[in-house]
């Protein structure tokens, strides 16, 4: 009996095992299904098709080769940072050969760049996105307000009365007074022909005050500190924005000294830090804080030890429970040492707010693009001189659901000095939520305005499941489909058609039927080969040539006559057309001493490592994307983490790239038809191995 009992106890476990591989090979198959809408990967993995495939040769077996490529690639050397490096290379479609695009794009979609002072009304942005305070009708209508913010910046922007614009105010007691721009000893801001122009060596001077932009990062420099830098550089008024990259300092001492002389990836930056545009700052839990005078809320906060207590020094009065005044009146926050923390999350959500209380400006994590020129949200109200935003959190109802990836605060104000007290009092506890619950409690929350996601994260409320009316434009479902090259259904809200109606239902088939002969400036049907959806392939397309306004202080702050008009910005200084002439060759020669990638192209087409394109061949076609249709009207898009990820060639976020390795070619022009300085070299961005 035994015996007996312990065979029937292999046998069910065999059986149960059995049945699990059944299960786990069923779960993977409509995961497979559900991810790339075939199950041809799962047939791939079949030992008899393998077994069909010619092996390589032992030497050429290198997991950076990508299994799309077939046998058909060839193992070539290619230069990564003066490094050559073996990688696998199919000769008929590889990132040499293949046309960036199936479509002519236009690159200044935006119209010229908005006037220096102008100011958005951000209580307008809240409740034309929102809706009212108690029905919060509009919130999930993400399409609604993008639409709303792309078509009607006539509303939303405006130019105040001279006297009351920002570049009028005294630049001593301007909230922004940065070293850089010596405002110390400025009596007013330079007119605009007074503004220095921007070159090679300088970033030039900025009719108003000078915004800082901050980001925080700890670590080696990788491809997300590339592309939000690069984003930053493509949109923004750079004359008068700085960007203060603020390095953890308190777990790495040289960090700053390493990033600047050792990190390979950022000494394609060091021109922008040389020039002025980039700061690189040590980022140290401070074990004090200063407060402004006079807060009520201190006041009435009374000490619970008025005897002193962890931070306490001689001399000095305790005024409040954490806060101690020392002898010339000046009152300090004290941060107990117990209390700090150095979890990478917990940091980071402190960092924003001890940054924004001391400096002001505006904060963005390190994973945020941006796509429009922030500086008319940032802009001090010409009436109560508040600018101070962040984000809801995705499209979340109650009123303390804020997310702080993107804020902005006044430096040492009331508000920016309850709220950093806040997470202190709480333990250094600054997650957006908890702080916004405290603030709603307190009823303050009226003072940090809530931007809608659709603003500034447009897809966060349909990666949540919440989003109503039509999808964006693209229709993406969730934050991994901007790295992929094919995305189902991307052009489904294009033409203002409800994605989730029948691909039969008659508007459907009138929005199929109108798109099929829009020009080349918008996006046509995509269709589908080989169960991938993409365009013919047209001749490679020309490059453009054109100059467009060159990116300097003149141009990018100055209004024309018509200074009723927020943002028809006519520069006051182009190109010159007797510059052009000689301006191709200069051109030609940045792209091409600026990038290993040209240099790798000219000696692999010797080596005939790289011949004629040929479509069929190609896992990452050419296709009808461009910067002019990736959520029109957003100030920002939020990666959303995803830190190992590489985007695809041709994905969304590898037509980014091609924008702004372009852009700082001098090839193309930036949304706001402005040239990158002729001589300022940036690296353009390295090919994924995987991906060449």
């Amino acid at each position: 009996m035994p015996e007996h009992g312990k065979a029937r106890t292999v046998l069910a476990l065999l059986r149960n095992l059995g049945l699990a591989v059944l299960l786990y090979g069923a779960i993977f198959a409509v995961v497979e299904w559900s991810r790339t809408g075939s199950i041809d990967s799962i047939a791939r993995l079949q030992p008899s098709r393998l077994r069909s495939r010619p092996s390589p040769p032992p030497s050429l077996v290198d997991p950076a080769r990508p299994a799309i490529l077939g046998p058909a690639g060839r193992e070539v050397e290619i230069t990564r940072n003066g490094v050559r490096t073996k990688a696998w290379l199919n000769p008929h479609a590889n990132s040499f050969n293949r046309p960036k695009n199936s479509t002519t794009r236009k690159d200044d979609y935006l119209g010229p760049r908005p006037h220096v002072d102008t100011v958005a009304n951000l209580p307008m942005l809240v409740e034309r996105c929102r809706g009212s305070l108690a029905k919060l009708e509009m919130m999930r209508n993400v399409s609604s307000c993008m639409t709303f913010l792309a078509q009607n910046e006539h509303e939303y922007y405006t130019l105040p009365a001279r006297e009351k614009r920002a570049s009028h105010q005294d630049p001593q007691r301007s909230e922004y007074t940065l070293p850089a721009q010596h405002d110390s000893h400025r009596q007013h801001y330079p007119s605009p022909e007074e503004a220095v122009s921007a070159s090679k060596d300088s970033i030039g001077t900025c009719a108003g005050p000078v915004i800082p932009y901050h980001v925080y990062w700890t670590g080696p420099a990788t491809w997300r500190v590339e592309v939000f830098i690069k984003s930053y550089l493509h949109t923004q008024n750079l004359a008068c924005s700085r960007l203060w990259l603020w390095l953890d300092a308190d777990g790495h001492a040289n960090v700053v000294q390493d990033m600047l002389q050792r990190d390979p990836l950022f000494a394609r930056f060091l021109p922008l830090v040389e020039r002025g545009d980039i700061l690189v700052k040590e980022w140290r839990f401070p074990s004090r804080i200063p407060l402004p005078r006079g807060l009520d809320d201190v006041e009435r906060a009374p000490a619970k030890n008025p005897h002193g207590g962890p931070g306490h020094v001689e001399g000095e009065t305790v005024v409040a429970d954490g806060v101690v005044e020392d002898g010339e009146g000046q009152r300090w926050l004290i941060i107990p040492p117990k209390q700090m923390t150095f979890l990478p999350v917990a940091v980071s959500d402190a960092v924003r707010f001890v940054v924004l209380h001391l400096h002001g400006g505006l904060y963005l994590d390190m994973d945020v693009l941006m796509i429009r020129d922030m500086r008319p949200l940032l802009l001090p109200d010409p009436v109560t001189g508040q600018h101070s935003f962040a984000e809801r959190w995705a499209a979340h109802p109650l009123p303390s659901d804020y997310n702080t990836a993107i804020m902005s605060l006044t430096a040492n104000s009331s508000l920016s000095s309850y709220l950093v007290r806040g997470g202190v009092r709480m333990g250094l506890n600054f997650h957006p939520r908890v702080i916004g619950r405290m603030a709603w409690k307190d009823d303050r929350n009226g003072e940090l305005l809530m931007l809608e996601s659709a603003a500034v994260d447009s897809i966060w409320a349909e990666f949540d499941g919440l989003r109503v009316g039509t999808c964006t434009v693209p229709c993406l479902k969730d934050y991994g489909e901007a790295f992929k090259a094919t995305v189902k259904k991307e052009w489904a809200g294009y033409g203002g058609v409800d994605d989730r109606q029948s691909p039969s239902s008659s508007a459907a088939a009138a929005a199929t039927a109108s798109l099929e002969g829009m020009d080349s400036s918008v996006p046509p049907l995509r269709r589908r080969k080989e169960k991938r959806r993409y365009l013919p392939v047209h001749e490679k397309e020309e490059q453009h040539g054109q100059k467009g306004n060159s990116l300097t202080n003149q141009d990018s702050h100055q209004g024309n006559a018509n200074e009723k008009k927020h943002a028809s910005v006519v520069s006051s200084s182009r190109v010159k057309d007797e510059d052009d002439s000689h301006n191709e060759k200069d051109d030609e020669d940045q792209d091409e001493n600026n990038d290993e990638f040209k240099k790798d192209e000219s000696r692999l087409r010797l080596e005939g490592a790289i011949l004629d394109y040929r479509l069929d061949d190609d896992p990452f076609p050419p296709t009808n994307r461009s910067m002019e249709h990736f959520f029109r009207g957003a100030w920002t898009y939020h990666i959303h983490n995803q830190w190992r990820k590489n985007p695809q060639p041709t994905s969304w976020l590898w037509t980014i790239q091609q924008a702004h390795d372009d852009f700082f070619a001098r090839r193309t022009m930036n949304p706001y038809g402005e040239s990158w300085p002729q001589g300022l070299f940036v690296k353009s961005y390295d090919v994924p191995i995987e991906y060449l």
